[in-house]
């Protein structure tokens, strides 16, 4: 018979969760392998990490995590309604997580990689706990950044990812150094290369006739049909 943690145990797991990061610097164009390899254990042990991208810097973990992913949410202070984004290497994966027509195939293709997130219809083979709780879909994203890729190639898998934007901001953290003082108790690595632009990524919903912007970000809206916002 499986029995609830008492309350002593549950407050000692929640002090396992009280951790200093790892970090890691990691050159931007040319990652090194060895660090690679050990982020990927890293996140392949459960760990949440936060990492560079084209846009901000992100925190991501495995995708099949639940504890991993319940922290990510935590530490954005969102909840299951918000959607969290998978990074993928690239559209070989797309059919493995969402339902796509030619139409949004070729237009994704076309802008990937790059700094955007499209909200598609998601597979019946999506956990539930990934996908909208309503709607049914799910946020696909293909980085444009070597160490992301770097980790995404090593690990073999997608990983779910979120903009590292702290509750009660509205802009995305950007520099390794304030993430470090900001969250090194509540991450497991904190990947530096360097500064990235401080802009989230352009949120675009694919899921009905005509793209849809659900948040303007550093991505052009051009390729889309929709209009610049100032």
């Amino acid at each position: 018979m499986l029995h609830e943690p008492s309350l002593r145990t549950q407050r000692l797991l929640d002090l396992s969760t009280d951790i200093m990061s790892q970090y890691f610097r990691l050159h931007p164009d040319n990652p090194q392998p060895r660090l690679i390899k050990q982020a990927v254990q890293i996140i392949e042990s459960g760990g949440v990490v936060a990492l560079p991208t084209d846009s901000s810097y992100a925190l991501a973990c495995q995708l099949d995590n639940k504890n991993a992913v319940d922290r990510v949410r935590r530490i954005r202070g969102i909840d299951e309604r918000q959607l969290l984004s998978l990074l993928v290497r690239d559209l070989s994966e797309l059919a493995n997580f969402a339902l796509v027509d030619n139409r949004q195939y070729r237009l994704i293709k076309s802008v990937t990689p790059g700094p955007y997130v499209f909200v598609l219809q998601a597979t019946k083979e999506v956990p539930r706990r990934l996908s909208h709780p309503s709607r049914k879909t799910i946020g696909l994203r293909v980085p444009d950044h070597a160490i992301t890729l770097a980790i995404l190639e090593e690990l073999g898998q997608p990983l779910l990812g979120s903009t590292l934007i702290l509750p009660g901001e509205t802009q995305p953290l950007n520099d390794p150094e304030e993430i470090r003082e900001k969250l090194e108790k509540q991450l497991d690595l904190v990947i530096d290369g360097g500064a990235c632009p401080c802009e989230p990524s352009t949120v675009i919903d694919l899921t009905g006739d005509e793209p849809v912007l659900v948040r303007p970000g550093r991505g052009s809206l051009a390729p889309f049909g929709l209009e610049e916002t100032a």
